[in-house]
Parts: structure tokens; sequence; C-alpha cells
């Protein structure tokens, strides 16, 4: 029997489970600090199967792969900007390689560039385009489900990642903003705003994902709700982190207040569910149980 694709249970009306923090549960693991999470894709392989296949174990029904700072611009902070096509192939290959066997569902992922568009940066808005497009071109031919354009805050640059990736994929594209600012995003953009101008942009799902709140992220839900009817995607981190007497990043939200929280997500419209920063497969596990009991 064939699985029901990504864009198929979105309109089945589907609950459908993200997984959790990649980056963040990398450093648990050794990644040192300053160090690219890619650049494990390379280097140190087996962790990056093992973080997917302890997502997989705590009930995620979708896992990204470890690409969020695989563009080439991005990859240029790493001296690995030529190395971009190799490390996105790589990446859906170890995330196929976790989820064989499974119904789980790669998403590609897809960050921001890191450099704000003109005139308020260095960047032009064709080299955005660009970039964005080499990057889904590579993991589209690697063979993932979907793409996510994640952690937006820009309206302009989000616009230039949807040009680019449209110009070289035809794979369903999930959009996903972070509002760290309460309700609105870095560049004070609200949910309604990105609604506005996406709405007719063919998008399998809007999203909200990192966020320095519980309580902000929720109420950025519930807008986001009332502006759309598309299925909404949503990943908020654990809290913001505070560090340790070594200076490593903690997390006080809880799994256990995560999974609480999961059933007024779904009541506010949130389809797929997951975590961002701080959410450890133990965090998943709690999401996934609340939300699939």
């Amino acid at each position: 029997m064939t699985k029901p694709t990504f864009s198929e249970k979105l309109q089945a009306g589907a609950i459908l489970v993200s997984d959790g923090a990649t980056g963040t549960n990398l450093q648990a693991r050794g990644l040192a600090k300053g160090m690219s999470a890619e650049r494990w894709v390379l280097d140190n392989p087996e962790q990056i199967v093992k973080l997917h296949r302890d997502f997989i174990e705590a009930g995620s029904d979708i896992i990204l792969t470890c690409t969020f700072g695989g563009s080439e611009i991005r990859l240029a902070h790493s001296d690995l900007a030529d190395r971009a096509e190799e490390i996105n192939t790589r990446a859906v290959e170890l995330a196929r390689q976790a989820a064989e066997g499974t119904d789980v569902f790669i998403a590609g992922s897809i960050g921001p560039t890191g450099q704000m568009l003109k005139p308020l940066g260095p960047l032009e808005e064709q080299d955005a385009v660009v970039t964005y497009a080499n990057q889904a071109r590579y993991l589209t031919q690697a063979g993932v489900d979907f793409l996510v354009i994640e952690t937006q805050f820009d309206l302009a640059e989000a616009e230039a990642a949807l040009k680019g990736v449209r110009s070289v994929s035809s794979l369903p594209v999930v959009l996903s903003f972070s509002y760290d600012r309460g309700t609105r995003t870095m560049m004070g953009v609200r949910p309604a705003q990105v609604v506005k101008q996406f709405s007719n942009a063919g998008l399998a799902a809007l999203g909200i994902n990192c966020g320095r709140a519980l309580d902000e992220n929720l109420e950025a839900l519930k807008q986001l709700r009332e502006s759309t009817t598309l299925p909404i995607w949503f990943k908020p981190n654990a809290g913001l982190p505070k560090l340790d007497v070594e200076g490593n990043p903690t997390y006080e939200v809880t799994p256990d207040i995560m999974g609480n929280h999961v059933a007024d997500w779904l009541e506010n419209g949130a389809q797929i569910v997951g975590g961002c920063c701080g959410n450890s497969p133990a965090h998943l596990r709690a999401i996934a149980q609340a939300a699939k009991a």
C-alpha cells in the first residue's frame, strides 16, 4: 500500500508530530561551541543518524534534515560554501537512513541566510534567491518529501526564499516565521502580515517556530489561526536558554511542561506540532504522547 504524501495527510486533517531541536541537542552530545551542525554531517554522521532515530523513537512523524545553515552564504562562515551540495545531499541520506522502514516524512530544512537584504544589509535580493534555489535543488534532488523555509523574520527575505525554492522545486513548502518579539518578528512582522503576503503562494502550511516563551508563541498561534485557513506548523522553543557555570545553554521548560501545553496548541489550530531550541527527545516524547492521546 502506497504511503500517503505529506500533502494528503494535511488535507485529511491528520495531526502530525515533527521533531525537536537539532543544534542544541548536538551541542549536548559534543558539538563544539561555535561549530556549525552541518560540519557533523560530514565529520560525525553517526551522531546525526542517532539524533534522528531518537526523535523517531520518541514519536516524530517528521524529521528535519541537518541543513538549517546549509546554504552557501551561511556555510561560508565555516569555510564550507564549496561543499554545500555535498552537505545537503549527505544530510538527506542520513535522514533517510534513520527513517528506513518507517512512514516518517523527511523535511528539507532551509534556514535564513544570516544576512540582511539591502538596503538594511549587504545582501542583494537576487543573491538570496540564488542561494535559496541552490539549497532547495540539492535537497529536492536528494529525495526529501517536502521543504521547510524556517525561522524567517523578514517578509522580503521570505519572499526571496520562496521565489528561489519555487524556481527549482515542485515539492510542498512550509513557511515558518520566528516571532521572537512576542507576536512580532525581530523586523516587526505580525502573523496577519505574513498571511496577507503569502496566503496565495500555494504553501502547504504556514508556521511558527523558535521564539521566547510558550505563552507568547501561543498568542502568535491564535493570531495566525484567525488570519488563515492553511494548516499550521508549530514548533516553539523550550523557553529561553540560561547559561550554566561552564557557559552551556540550559532550558527550564521540562518535557512535562511541553506536553501539558499541546492540547492548547491543537485547540488553537496547530496541525503539525514539535519543538525548536531546547527540545530534547524526551520533550518530543511528551509532545507526541499528548498529540496522539
